[in-house]
């Protein structure tokens, strides 16, 4: 696996659960506030289409322009502001059939990313949650998810069905209090899904 090394390596939540993203030729993986983009890196290694978003797009061009070609063509990188009041348009030339979120939380926009998923679609999420404020940041109440709040906002919605969700303390890679959550849009593909947690 071809790393940065400044890059941390991928989580293990996205490493758990990326293969349960559909593979369609004229689908891609959305990895939304990406970051240094090494979720779409890992996305890309492992055979997807990557459609990698921020801000802030430098650390991804100069990641890209490092990768070996057949890497390079595998992510498209898109600068998009997420945190302007109307959620950003994305071309719609092809489905999103995979959704990585972590360590980013914009609720006012929650639904509209849910939306973006292909039936089928994959959602996996991971971010921070009450209690994160003994260990650092963020520790602003706005961006840390309150208990079962991921649950309940999939639970909400009669196009989605929780695989896989878990909340508390993560000692790896910082001591963190996270909440995660991989969802999947319309299970048209027969997935186990977890009722209760």
């Amino acid at each position: 696996m071809i790393t940065h090394s400044s890059m941390s390596p991928p989580s293990d939540w996205v490493q758990r659960f990326i293969h349960l993203i559909p593979r369609r030729e004229e689908g891609r993986v959305l990895d939304l506030a990406c970051g240094s983009g090494r979720h779409s890196l890992y996305a890309a290694q492992q055979g997807y289409q990557v459609l990698a978003v921020d801000l802030r797009t430098g650390p991804l061009l100069e990641l890209q322009e490092n990768l070996p070609l057949d890497l390079k063509n595998r992510i498209e990188v898109m600068e998009l502001d997420l945190e302007q009041p109307e959620f950003p348009a994305l071309k719609k030339d092809y489905f999103i059939d995979g959704i990585i979120v972590t360590n980013y939380l914009n609720r006012p926009h929650f639904h509209q990313v849910l939306d973006l998923l292909a039936p089928g679609g994959i959602l996996i999420y991971e971010t921070f949650a009450v209690g994160n404020e003994r260990f650092g940041k963020p520790s602003n109440p706005a961006f840390l998810l309150q208990k079962d709040e991921l649950w309940q906002y999939i639970q909400s919605r009669n196009d989605f069905s929780v695989v896989s969700f878990e909340q508390g303390y993560l000692e790896v890679p910082k001591p963190a209090m996270i909440q995660r959550i991989c969802a999947v849009k319309q299970n048209i593909i027969g997935l186990q899904l977890q009722h209760e947690y």
